[in-house]
């Protein structure tokens, strides 16, 4: 994949926003851990069962993807989180060798329970954004992730 560097700005900037992207992460990747915690899970197990709210049936390859771990973590994340009761697999009804993944009652029950400390987290994040600026940088961010390929 060749990347065009035409728009990448002549002088160096004092901060690289790769760098401000990576704080913000583990900042945000901190918070989630202790509210994911505190529900028995880790962030990247709740990451996983936000995903299935938004797009049940996903295979299990199809979460690891966009939970952000590699297929084995994902085989094993999937797994734990079956015995945990909090997602089930199904028999996909067109290929019964591939199986549809989705959250149980309980699955659900804890994402619900998790929306409000989230809901919180971002809320600090974006403290003194106003509205407008918040969609704007939604929306840039969204064309960074599809710029390198990731959505």
């Amino acid at each position: 994949m060749s990347h065009d560097r035409s728009a990448a700005p002549a002088t160096p900037r004092a901060t690289r926003i790769t760098y401000l992207v990576k704080q913000l992460e583990l900042a945000v990747r901190a918070d989630m851990e202790v509210m994911a915690r505190a529900h028995g899970l880790t962030a990247l197990q709740y990451t996983a069962l936000t995903v299935l709210q938004r797009h049940p049936g996903m295979s299990g390859a199809q979460l690891a993807r966009r939970s952000f771990v590699s297929a084995q973590a994902g085989s094993e994340m999937i797994a734990h989180l079956v015995r945990k009761g909090l997602i089930s697999r199904e028999p996909h009804p067109e290929n019964r060798r591939v199986l549809c993944i989705g959250l149980t009652e309980e699955g659900r029950r804890i994402v619900e329970a998790c929306e409000g400390e989230t809901s919180e987290l971002e809320g600090r994040m974006l403290e003194g954004v106003a509205s407008a600026d918040v969609r704007s940088l939604e929306g840039l961010l969204r064309t960074c992730v599809r710029n390198l390929g990731v959505l």
